[in-house]
Parts: structure tokens; sequence; C-alpha cells
């Protein structure tokens, strides 16, 4: 029989109980079911609303049961719904009354917001780990190459020179983003809806401040239809996730690029890549093109909760049980995701020559050649200009700039010395790059003594 079965005189319909039954994904709930009800019994028996005897039995009881599950000896119940229902239908089972007595002052509606909160604020922490790996991983693929010059992009055409430490580190500052918002979730996050009831609160003189603090929130959620209705924390971690898995997919993007015959930059290791049925020259990037592949359903999920929540009325619906596959489906993604591609990038082979031989071509120090003239005092619209027609000249020519003769130089402005040719060397354009956030070599450093930084405090904030 339901444990809510007393208003009504007829059983549920079994296609309605098999629509209605979160169990077959909820049931990952069950630790979180177990430690917030375990909280709740002794705020009960602390407050005088159930006795202590029958708290101590509850307590017990849950932890046979906690134990059960994670032995695999219980089989959960579709005729039971939910993962709440399981546990306190086992509870009842086993200890008798005082399993009836547990759901005391409190509603499937602040137990399930209650699981939910604490679930995703240890997948915040998980993820923040799996994201710190990765920051190692570049941080120490950054220090490795520093003085690897190859070319910046725009549009996806060579821009300016720059090196591959300064491109890893662009990405280290994004994952750096990444597991500040993580961390700004959680601290929204970390608000305790238990108590709230199904709305109302209730008429027991319960200690919301009690099981808040016992199961490691900051406080109470103020208002109880709140309490029971908010999943902005979830819509948070999901747009978090989602900008988690777009970095990484960009990151994908170019080492797929990167990888091919006609970059050349890197190649994979031969654990992380996959070859063909029919081609056997083949090595392909599979892990990267997963990844950027996953991003989508991850994207998918988010948009999914949005659609669910965007015309709910206050304050619990059963739409809000469409919540948590999508959610789960995105944790396990990233958490899929990111240490099959931390381990990937930690292996790949860099091809320094290639990456050089890349930056000589393509006019990278354009640019340069602009400056050097407007040093020289030619404004900087006119020394673009000449730069502008060099590069034509060059193209015609099947020449570079800096393999053009002083004499053609002059040709195009008298300001050109002997001294020309150092300024427009790649080692001279990347490290007169001394703007901060630059690639020289001294920003190139504080960016790497910034990063590596932040990992040990963040790393340290773990053990806390």
């Amino acid at each position: 029989m339901k444990l809510w079965a007393g208003r009504f005189q007829k059983e549920t319909d079994k296609t309605v109980n098999d629509f209605n039954s979160s169990i077959g994904f909820d049931a990952r709930l069950y630790k979180e079911d177990i430690t917030g009800s375990m909280a709740h019994a002794n705020m009960l028996a602390s407050c005088g609303i159930i006795s202590q005897d029958d708290a101590q039995a509850i307590c017990a009881g849950l932890q046979e049961i906690l134990l059960d599950i994670e032995a695999g000896k219980i089989a959960f119940s579709a005729e039971n719904e939910d993962i709440h229902m399981n546990v306190e239908t086992l509870l009842t089972q086993r200890i008798g009354d005082a399993g009836k007595r547990l759901h005391t002052a409190r509603s499937r509606n602040d137990q399930v917001a209650l699981d939910f909160r604490m679930y995703l604020r240890g997948k915040t922490g998980t993820i923040k780990a799996m994201l710190l790996t990765l920051e190692e991983t570049l941080i120490k693929l950054a220090g490795q190459y520093q003085n690897t010059v190859m070319p910046g992009y725009t549009h996806l055409q060579r821009a300016q020179p720059i090196t591959f430490a300064q491109h890893l580190l662009a990405y280290g500052s994004m994952f750096r983003r990444d597991i500040t918002r993580l961390e700004d979730c959680r601290a929204r996050m970390n608000e305790c809806p238990l108590g709230s009831g199904a709305l109302a609160g209730t008429t027991y003189p319960i200690d919301r401040f009690q099981t808040a603090k016992a199961l490691g929130f900051d406080a109470p959620v103020m208002n109880s239809l709140d309490g029971v209705s908010d999943r902005d924390y979830a819509v948070e971690l999901l747009s978090d996730l989602s900008l988690i898995m777009m970095h990484l997919s960009r990151f994908c993007e170019e080492i797929i690029l990167w990888c091919s015959w006609e970059f050349k930059f890197i190649e994979l290791d031969d654990a992380y890549a996959t070859g063909s049925s029919i081609m056997p020259q083949k090595k392909n990037p599979d892990v990267a093109e997963l990844v950027r592949g996953k991003t989508g359903r991850v994207y998918g999920s988010l948009m999914g909760l949005l659609t669910v929540m965007k015309s709910l009325p206050l304050a619990y619906n059963k739409d809000m049980q469409e919540d948590k596959e999508g959610v789960f489906d995105a944790v396990d993604t990233v958490e899929q995701c990111l240490p099959v591609f931390t381990a990937m990038l930690a292996t790949v082979r860099v091809r320094e020559d290639n990456m050089r031989a890349a930056a000589s071509r393509g006019f990278l120090n354009a640019t340069d050649c602009a400056d050097y003239l407007t040093k020289k005092g030619l404004p900087f619209r006119d020394a673009y200009k000449v730069s502008g027609k060099l590069v034509y000249y060059c193209t015609e020519h099947d020449k570079t700039l800096e393999t053009l003769g002083i004499e053609e130089l002059r040709q195009f402005s008298p300001l050109f010395g002997e001294d020309v040719y150092a300024a427009l060397s790649l080692d001279t354009c990347v490290r007169q790059r001394k703007s901060f956030g630059g690639p020289s070599p001294e920003q190139t450093a504080m960016q790497l003594d910034a990063l590596k930084a932040f990992v040990q405090q963040h790393r340290q904030s773990e053990t806390e």
C-alpha cells in the first residue's frame, strides 16, 4: 500500500505507477536521503517531538539500510515510486512504528529538495578537483614550452606570433573562471530547505538551524515556498557545466586541427587515438571529437531544465521531477570528459619545429613592421599602409618581410634601417610583447606563477 493511500479508494493504475515512478534515476540519492533523514530524526528528538529511543532506532535502522544498499543487498521497488518512499518503507519494515515517526514535520517536497542540493553540492567539489588536475597539466605543459613560437590566429588566419605556453595559459584562464563559478554556485546552493514542509513549513516546534548545521549548510532557506520550489542552483550548475564543456570543446577543436596533417603541430599518443577499419594510415582524434560532441547533450540538459521551470507556479509541481535526469546526465558527462581529456593532453607530443615554421610564414610580423616605423616617427595609420604595401609586394615576389633587402624596404619608406631585421625576427616579436598578459617571457612567467598560486590555494581549500 502507498504511504499516502489514506485519501484514495482505488489502487494506482500500473501504467500511472510506472509513469510516476522516479526510482529508476533518483536511486543515486540514497546516501543523501539517509543522511538527511538521520539529521531530521535527531532534530525531532532534540525538540521533544519524538523520543530519543525512537530517534536512536531510526538512525540505527537507516545506517543498516545504507550499508545494505552499498553492499548490493537491496533491490528498490517501483511500487514505492522514489528513493524517499523506498527508504522509509524499508525502515518501517525493519523497526516498526518508530520508522513511521520519521516523516513527522517533513514532506517529500522538502526532502527531495534537500537530497538534490546535497548531491549537487558534493558534485561541485568533485568537478572542481578534476578542473584543478587539468590546470596542473596545463601548468606543466606551459612551463615546458615557454619559448616555443607558434602562430596566433584570428578568423583561423595566421595573425601574430605567440608561444605555445601563451596559448595553453589562455585555456588556463578559462578553467580558472570555471572553478570560481563552481565555488560561487556552491555558496548559493548551500542553504538548507529541510523544514519547509510541503510549502508552508510546519506547526511542530522544529529547529531548522540544527538540521542545517548538522548537514553542513550555511543556513536554512529563508522562505518555505522558495525552499521547495527553487531549482535555480541546478540551472546555475548546468550553466557552469555548459561553460566547462564549451571550453573543453574549443580546446578539442584546436587539438583536432593541430594533429591534422595540414597543421601537424602536435601528435596524439597512441593510447588516446583510434584507427580506421579500412584506412591503415589513419590516426583519429576520437577522444577530442567525442568531448566536442558531448558538449551538445550538456547544453540540452540546461535548456531542458530552463524550459521545465519557466512557467511553474509556486510551490512544488510534479513537473519538477524532470529536474534530475538531465542534471545527472550532465554531471556524469563532465565527470567522464575531464579525466580523459586531461590524460590525452598530458601525453601529446609537441612538434615545435612545425609550429615555428608556420609562424615564419603568413606575415605574422606585419604589425611589428608597422610598429617599427611608428617608433621611428611615422603616424601609425601611415605605417600601417606601408606595412600593407610591403606584404602585397612580398606576396607578388614570393618573399617575406625579413628577407627583403634594405634597399627594397627603403623604396617604401626611408625610415627603414639595418635594425629592422632584428625588430622583425619572430623571437623579437614575441619578446617585445611585454604588455600585461602578453606572450613575452616575463609575462608568461607571471601568468604561470599566478595560475600555480591559484591552484595551490584551491587545493588547500579542498582539505580545510
